[in-house]
């Protein structure tokens, strides 16, 4: 009798053990499409984006599809954006002042369909985006977290020698973070967009030194919110300008191998072949159309989520 007391009372265990794994798992299990578990209650979900002219976008909104439009419209309540340090607004086009290379007067980068995507996979989440970017600049020099004027001189432009866009973005986001705080909203850093890198390429010293820079750079990122395995996509160059004929190849190499050896970061690659059929041009064979950036942001988007399962 105390034998068959025992053997129930161990049936008994077993049973409520079983039955707490499974509740267990069922609390944090959620659909491949969201971005983290549901133990995570955030208010806000933020995402960094920094580079030169890609980044910037010079794709068309006007160019856009009315059902995109639409899209977009729909979410905008809830992906908002900081733009080189201007105040939050809802996702949308900026201003262009039309010119003989593009006409038109409503631009995008990747960010727009970056935060469709993010915002449709996780339709009660908000997000906002802070978002630093200048054409024509290097990681060598303007965007080097270990910025001297010896190297920007090296790299940059005369008018953009004295520029620190690393420092200038830690404090744009310093102040959005800031801003979040008063306003009593959580935030999570979820990732980083980096989109940069022809520039570097176009001479030996900073395309060789490409590799060792960019790991700098996504370190002084993290250690920066103290977020020791942040996420990073990297949007891979395939530029064909400079001086310097093997710096494109050696910046796009470079781009892979630090994803290779980092599992918290992602590589989005791209042809060289000049059709650009896999993310398409405008005819300087430089920035990415309407149509291009709409693809690199779907990609920039998907590899975020992807890294934060």
């Amino acid at each position: 009798m105390k034998s068959l007391k025992i053997k129930m009372m161990k049936l008994y265990l077993y049973t409520f053990i079983l039955l707490s794994i499974i509740l267990t798992g069922c609390k944090t299990t959620i659909t491949d499409s969201t971005i983290v578990k549901l133990k995570d209650t955030i208010d806000v979900y933020v995402v960094l984006l920094a580079g030169q002219s890609n980044m910037a976008g010079a794709g068309n909104f006007d160019a856009l599809d009315i059902e995109a439009i639409e899209r977009i419209k729909n979410v905008s309540n809830r992906v908002a954006l900081s733009y080189n340090g201007g105040k939050v607004k809802p996702l949308s086009y900026y201003d262009n002042t039309p010119s003989e290379k593009y006409d038109f007067i409503k631009r995008f980068g990747p960010e727009l369909f970056m935060g469709l995507t993010l915002a449709e996979n996780n339709p009660k989440q908000e997000f906002l985006f802070i978002k630093r970017s200048q054409g024509g600049t290097a990681l060598y020099g303007a965007w080097n977290p270990k910025w001297t004027l010896e190297k920007a001189k090296a790299v940059e432009k005369e008018q953009k020698q004295d520029v620190q866009l690393y420092n200038t973005h830690i404090e744009d986001i310093r102040a959005n973070l800031k801003a979040l705080e008063a306003q009593g909203k959580s935030y999570k850093i979820i990732g980083l967009a980096w989109m940069q890198g022809e520039n570097d390429a176009a001479k030996e010293v900073s395309a060789t030194t490409y590799e060792s820079n960019l790991k700098i750079l996504i370190k002084s990122y993290r250690d920066e919110f103290d977020v020791e395995d942040m996420p990073c996509v990297i949007g891979q160059i395939n530029s064909k300008y400079g001086n310097f004929k093997a710096g494109p190849n050696m910046v796009r190499q470079a781009m892979e191998d630090v994803a290779q050896s980092d599992k918290n970061v992602e590589v989005i690659k791209t042809t060289t072949d000049t059709s650009w059929s896999d993310y398409p041009k405008h005819a300087d064979n430089v920035h990415y159309n309407a149509e291009g950036q709409r693809r690199l942001g779907i990609a920039f988007g998907e590899q975020l989520i992807i890294l934060n399962k």
